[in-house]
């Protein structure tokens, strides 16, 4: 199992580097990274398990946060208590997205930033992204609220960005009040 000291820290230059597009079929090796990034955000979930194996939650992880400068992330969310559904997007693209502005209400956190950010991450309510499964087949998923911030989140990381990099460090709670808290 993946553990947290094996999560890229915010300073570590992979997390802003270019990545490049995975190329199938995957490697062994790539499949088992992707089962065990999974496994990793399940069971940071569960507070039993995070308290036994010291794990952050988190519900996605990007393929830079591991050291890899490739295109792809996992998200793991709990779409009801103790049900979670497992996405895996390899070199993903987003569509379309809505006009409708939301933000988490607690802020945002990444297992890669080891410290609280104050202010708000403007992130659409509703995204659509194209891309690949494990097996190379393609897929479509549209998202929408929480796991929208989700994968605009995981997204981000393949481009290099932050999400910290959204807040205004003038004003962290700017043109809030023209979003939806969620």
């Amino acid at each position: 199992m993946i553990k947290t000291s094996d999560i890229l820290d915010e300073k570590d230059k992979h997390l802003r580097a270019p990545n490049k597009d995975v190329t199938f079929p995957l490697s062994k090796e790539r499949k088992k990274l992707i089962k065990d990034m999974l496994e990793h955000l399940y069971y940071s979930q569960i507070d039993k398990y995070a308290e036994k194996y010291n794990l952050r939650p988190g519900m996605g992880l990007a393929a830079p946060q591991m050291g890899i400068n490739e295109k792809f992330f996992v998200v793991c969310h709990e779409e009801s208590e103790g049900n979670f559904n497992d996405y895996v997007m390899i070199n993903p693209k987003m569509i379309s997205h809505s006009e409708e502005l939301i933000y988490a209400s607690e802020g945002e956190g990444c297992l890669s930033v080891n410290r609280d950010v104050p202010g708000i991450v403007p992130r659409y309510a509703r995204a659509t992204f194209t891309g690949f499964d494990i097996d190379g087949k393609p897929i479509k998923i549209r998202v929408r609220e929480e796991l929208a911030i989700a994968f605009q989140h995981e997204y981000d990381h393949l481009h290099g960005i932050m999400f910290y990099d959204h807040i205004d460090p003038k004003d962290p709670y700017k043109n809030k009040d023209y979003m939806r808290e969620i």
